[in-house]
């Protein structure tokens, strides 16, 4: 799936940008896990590996990890890097629903 389509799969996307190699990327994982199960499909949310999409990662200017987007009707409305609070990114996650 290409990245254009991705983010326009449900009105509300969500995406992170990590590294297996981020200890903090590491500890949000079993979060977004728990925020997928939570809304259950009504938010579509993809996991990019920053080593494996290098270009995609400079076009988005990635320069840390993780860092996390949130697009409404395909357009970014929300970024933020570093680990944070489940529920404070669940609440921003609704918050654009």
């Amino acid at each position: 799936m290409k990245y254009t389509e991705a983010i326009n799969s449900t009105p509300v996307v969500m995406v992170e940008f990590y590294a297996t190699w981020c200890p903090h990327c590491r500890r949000m994982a079993p979060v977004i896990d728990q925020i997928k199960e939570l809304l259950n499909g009504t938010v579509d949310i993809y996991q990019l590996d920053v080593d494996q999409n290098e270009e995609l990662s400079n076009v988005e200017k990635i320069t840390s990890t993780p860092t996390f987007i949130i697009y409404r009707d395909g357009k970014p409305v929300w970024r933020e890097s570093g680990e944070m609070d489940g529920q404070a990114l669940l609440d921003k996650i609704q918050s654009f629903m």
